[in-house]
């Protein structure tokens, strides 16, 4: 078993580092007019789910800020801070840390009021996914992530059968099923999008797959970062935001946030995985909101391929509630009214 998590780990170097050239293409955000800020509309709840470090970021969102999110779904990802403050930790914190030790970790931080109660997480819905081709994410990292939340109560779905690379699987997908290839959007001829929405909302409607009815418009993101400026924390200056007609007009609706992964943000990708993600589709019959906050590629935070901070590239807080990067997120979940 360690040989076999040690040759992932090389996997996973090996399909990073043919990558991340990538990284080095467009540093500069894509050109936008003016920018306004978030709108306030009428959220009835709040789920945030992300892919890669944006799955990690979901964690680390749904625990740290539990009284926030009423559910999360977790793909190509792993357990709350498993990165402990190191890049590689999260294709190997299976082989020394352990999830029982994040667990302690968890609990620590909880009765030291760093995050919000552990307790809170009993009873929520959490949906994760990992595909069993995946060459940069351990099957046991993903199960050690299943495993802390079922540790806390969570009521945790957990699809890993199907024969996915390290992607964010949708049936709109450009990528077949089994390669980890750019835009990591695959299509697995299945819809885990539906699985998801209908493990936090208890059942959803058919997704629309004729014209988008709802707008997807760009927002200032320098106005909920720390310190107002997105850059620093290596966000880019604008996200991306998808309103129904019937949420902008007023309508009581839900908000899923949903982040990214590496490689993936509008820097290189634009407004693909809005697009083709299968969450917008869905948002159009189900009176949901979708929110797209974006990382970007820099210097300095060194993050040359735009992930979400799962690992503390932004400072030793990164996981806890006074993150730098989640801070801004909730900024943002709140301004819209949640």
């Amino acid at each position: 078993m360690r040989f076999r998590s040690l040759r992932r780990a090389a996997q996973a170097v090996a399909v990073l580092g043919a990558t991340a050239a990538l990284a080095t293409v467009g540093l500069a955000a894509p050109a936008q007019a003016a920018t306004p800020p978030l709108p306030e509309l009428n959220i009835t709840g709040t789920y945030v789910t992300g892919v890669s470090s944006g799955g990690f970021m979901a964690t680390q969102l749904q625990v740290a800020y539990s009284d926030t999110f009423d559910g999360a779904g977790i793909v190509a990802a792993g357990p709350y801070d498993c990165g402990q403050g190191n890049v590689i930790k999260f294709v190997t914190c299976d082989l020394g840390l352990g999830v029982g030790a994040l667990e302690r970790q968890a609990d620590d931080w909880s009765a030291q009021g760093r995050i919000d109660p552990v307790s809170h997480l009993a009873g929520k819905p959490v949906y994760t996914y990992h595909g069993y081709l995946d060459p940069v994410v351990n099957p046991l990292v993903s199960q050690a992530g299943v495993d802390f939340y079922r540790h806390y109560g969570a009521d945790v779905t957990y699809h890993d059968w199907d024969p996915a690379g390290h992607s964010w699987p949708t049936p709109d997908g450009v990528v077949p099923c089994a390669l980890t290839l750019p835009p990591f959007l695959n299509n697995c001829h299945d819809d885990p999008q539906r699985e998801m929405l209908t493990d936090w909302l208890g059942g959803v409607n058919p997704r629309n797959t004729g014209t988008p009815q709802g707008t997807l418009t760009h927002f200032d993101q320098n106005a909920y970062v720390p310190g107002g400026s997105a850059r620093a924390l290596s966000m880019d200056s604008t996200g991306q935001l998808y309103v129904p007609p019937t949420c902008a007009q007023g309508a009581a609706c839900k908000l899923v946030v949903a982040l990214h992964g590496c490689l993936s943000g509008q820097q290189l990708l634009g407004t693909d995985f809005a697009e083709k993600g299968n969450l917008d589709t869905y948002a159009d019959t189900n009176n949901l909101v979708v929110l797209y906050p974006q990382a970007v590629s820099s210097i300095w935070p060194v993050n040359p391929q735009g992930c979400w901070d799962w690992f503390g590239y932004t400072g030793s807080d990164y996981a806890v509630k006074s993150a730098p990067q989640m801070t801004a997120i909730v900024n943002m979940v709140h301004a819209l009214g949640a």
